[in-house]
């Protein structure tokens, strides 16, 4: 069993990355070898459209032509038992790192025929985390869940299956005096990270044993 989560945060150990810590510990602790990969430490381009992933008969039909820095990791992936992907949101979606990774990733698999059929050969449990600064009950009001629900659609459209984790209401910084940052209470998010964020942690952990357990029962 292998267990890989992708960090699609510049920051190594916030919040995003964190939690995907978390889910590689539930995976690990349920008998899967782990990796964290950081997206920001490799070079490396979104889908450059050369569609040679698709062309019938091609010698990359099916898998992603360009080789740079995220080309083995897309091989570890296609291996892999358990994917999960982590990212704060930017702009009321993923950052333009996991973006960039998500096409190089997703494309390949899904052909141009009717209903947009997956060819990925193989069987992943995927998952989604997602953190940001909003409070639940605001993502509605601004489409943030339009974004997240997109997302799990063509995951699980590609691989056949998707879970998602919302952290939502995040701490962003220790010192909010620093910045200018006045919609915000810096003591209700510090409260928030003390009290609720051990509880995502907790979520994701049982996001990373769920996945891994559903892989094992195949």
């Amino acid at each position: 069993m292998k267990a890989i989560a992708i960090n699609g945060s510049p920051r190594k150990k916030w919040n995003t990355a964190t939690l995907l810590e978390n889910a590689l510990a539930g995976a690990k602790d349920n008998g899967a070898e782990t990796r964290l990969v950081h997206l920001y430490d490799l070079a490396y381009k979104g889908c450059i459209s050369c569609f040679a992933c698709k062309k019938i008969g091609g010698k990359s039909y099916g898998r992603c032509a360009v080789q740079d820095e995220l080309t083995p990791i897309l091989d570890e992936v296609a291996e892999a038992d358990v994917l999960i992907l982590g990212s704060p949101f930017y702009f009321r979606t993923e950052t333009g790192e996991m973006r960039s990774f998500m096409e190089r990733l997703l494309f390949p698999y899904l052909t141009y025929t009717p209903g947009y059929a997956s060819i990925f050969p193989g069987k992943i449990q995927t998952g989604l985390v997602y953190t940001m600064n909003v409070p639940a009950e605001v993502m509605a009001t601004i489409n943030q869940d339009v974004a997240a629900s997109a997302s799990q659609f063509t995951m699980a459209r590609t691989f056949g299956n998707c879970e998602t984790l919302l952290c939502t209401d995040t701490y962003q910084f220790d010192d909010y005096s620093k910045y200018l940052c006045t919609a915000f209470d810096a003591q209700a998010k510090a409260k928030r990270r003390e009290e609720v964020f051990p509880q995502d942690c907790a979520r994701a952990y049982e996001l990373g044993a769920k996945l891994t357990q559903a892989a094992k029962a195949g």
